[in-house]
């Protein structure tokens, strides 16, 4: 039982950091469409920014429960 808690915990932060990656990536799109006035790239960005933030909830939140599927 010990070692699901430790892969739920491990595979938490995991999500959460590709959740990030994924956020971070899309404020550079974002970025990059205001310095070069481009319509399509703001968008993008905007649209990778939110999942980013809905992969982040899901690695906090969701995740978590697996837990206590055994439990």
């Amino acid at each position: 039982m010990e070692f699901f808690t430790t892969a739920v915990s491990s595979l938490s932060t995991v999500v959460t950091a590709i959740g990030a990656g994924v956020g971070v990536w899309g404020v550079i799109n974002l970025m990059e469409g205001y310095g070069g006035d481009n319509p399509a790239s703001k968008s993008q960005g905007v649209k990778q920014l939110m999942a980013g933030g809905g992969v982040i909830l899901l690695g906090l939140k969701v995740v978590p429960l697996l837990s206590g599927l055994l439990g």
